[in-house]
């Protein structure tokens, strides 16, 4: 993506389009006040990645309301410099259309922006240049497939493998970054966590919401959520902000960006 604002890329963009990201599969036409938007923050964006001096980092997107559960950032992937298929191009995993599958993307900045955006702004986490070396090398591996499970679950618990959230396959890829043990598998990755202090997000669910939510969306369950806690509506998950939490914790040489239109 050398050039963002082309004759080419804007024909693409202003075809028909899908919607990933848990929403439901729907055929949508971009229209261009939106276009000019995601293609200027993500401009914006690369030029303050590339000001950074980082190799990869971590980059967080508004891409629905959640502020009655009192968050901004709703996704998060990583944004690789030197990435076989492109400059500064972001590895992440992404619900299919609403559907209770998901699947691993590498796509421009872009395209990260154009998914249905609540706010043209965007978090970004640069990690210390040592965690930056372990990511970019696990993302050269096999680790990244090893640690995705296709069946997703948007508020997925984070210890258990029954189901996984974007952010939480996020989460599982960097603690194998980072571990000085091999982590080999979800169960793996989760036991580290664990022991590591990181401390999920709880939201407030109540019951009818819950029911609401898991009989007219495929893309939600609860049935892996500690009973009590489920009961209660207190409702443990993996989020933007707990990861951005935990990474500062463990990695105090990390420091963030924030660009906005």
């Amino acid at each position: 993506m050398r050039r963002l604002l082309t004759v080419a890329i804007l024909a693409a963009a202003l075809a028909t389009k899908l919607a990933f990201a848990g929403t439901a599969c729907e055929t949508k036409k971009t229209d261009v006040a939106t276009f000019v938007k995601a293609m200027t923050l993500a401009e914006r964006t690369m030029k303050a990645l590339d000001k950074s001096g980082a190799q990869v980092a971590l980059i967080a997107r508004v891409g629905q309301d959640l502020s009655k559960y009192g968050l901004r950032y709703s996704h998060m992937g990583y944004v690789w410099r030197d990435h076989p298929q492109g400059r500064w191009l972001v590895v992440h995993e992404l619900n299919r259309c609403g559907t209770a599958q998901s699947a691993l993307f590498d796509e421009g900045l872009g395209n990260f922006f154009l998914d249905d955006m609540h706010a043209y702004e965007t978090r970004i986490v640069v990690p210390s240049p040592q965690v930056q070396q372990r990511i970019a090398a696990m993302l050269s591996s096999t680790t990244p497939l090893r640690l995705h499970d296709e069946r997703y679950n948007m508020l997925a618990f984070p210890y258990s493998t029954n189901y996984q959230n974007s952010n939480q396959w996020l989460l599982e890829t960097w603690a194998a970054s980072v571990s000085d043990m091999p982590i080999d598998g979800r169960a793996q990755a989760q036991a580290w966590l664990k022991l590591a202090g990181f401390a999920p997000i709880t939201i407030d669910i109540p019951a009818m919401t819950r029911l609401g939510a898991r009989m007219f969306r495929a893309n939600v369950s609860f049935d892996d959520q500690p009973f009590e806690r489920r009961m209660a509506g207190r409702i443990d998950t993996v989020t933007v902000d707990s990861v951005v939490r935990f990474v500062h914790q463990r990695d105090p040489g990390s420091w963030e960006i924030l660009v906005a239109i």
